[in-house]
Parts: C-alpha cells; structure tokens; sequence
C-alpha cells in the first residue's frame, strides 16, 4: 500500500479517535474542557458528545475510504476519496482566509483558534486533502 494512503488513513482513524475520546468527557490534550473548547472550537463551549461523535464517524468513514474499504478498484470508493479530499481542501482554504465560521456558526471567534486554525489546522486539512488526492488511485 503507498505510503500516501496508509499515512492519510492513520491520521484520519487518529483524529477519529480524538473526537470519541473528547465525546465521552476527555479534554486531551488540553489542561482542561474550557482550555478544548476555545483551542479546537473558538468558544466557551465544547461541542456536544453527539457532535463528537459524528464527527468521528465521518472521519472514520473517511479513513476506511482512504485505506481502500470497500476496495481498492471501486468507483464509490473513488468517488469516496474524491469527497474527502473536497472537504479537507475546503476547510484548509476556510481556515486559510479566516473564514471557518462558514462550517462552524456559533464558535471560531477566540484569537487562540484562529491562529492555530492558520498555522495548524488548516495545514494539516491540506496535507490530508494532497494525501487522499494520492490515495485515490
């Protein structure tokens, strides 16, 4: 398997479990919820558990795409990988322009998460985007 597509797979299962362990309660890796919530959301509040939790999915569904489920011939499956590199170059070009608002209504507004959205997130949405693009076979 190209080195592409495993490294892409494993940084979407990773970020998947992220989401499920902040779902059931984790404020990993920050010190505490409030320190999460303005880190990764923009805001007092962290999203909610169901929140969480699909957003897990997704990028579960999302890693099994890029991994080459449900096989690696498969025009779903292309089709698949084609969404998700759509979607992450999307929000890497949001989070580049200062505009994750337009996904995210109600949070992104701290000055924390919209440096980190410009100097972290948003790189990692790209490179994810360029690793699924390579994935796509």
């Amino acid at each position: 398997m190209p080195l592409a597509r495993v490294a892409t797979a494993a940084v979407l299962a990773v970020l998947a479990g992220l989401h499920v362990a902040w779902g059931t309660g984790s404020s990993f890796p920050a010190a505490d919820a409030d320190d999460l919530a303005d880190a990764v959301a923009g805001s007092k509040v962290t999203p909610s558990p169901a929140a969480c939790f699909a957003v897990a999915g997704a990028l579960g569904t999302a890693s099994a795409l890029v991994a080459g489920a449900p096989s690696a011939d498969s025009r779903l499956r292309r089709a698949g990988v084609a969404t998700v590199a759509g979607v992450f170059a999307g929000r890497a070009l949001l989070g580049f322009t200062g505009r994750t608002d337009l996904v995210a209504p109600g949070g992104t507004t701290s000055e924390r998460f919209r440096e980190l959205d410009r100097t972290r997130y948003s790189p990692l949405c790209a490179l994810i985007a360029a690793g699924a693009l390579l994935a796509r076979g």
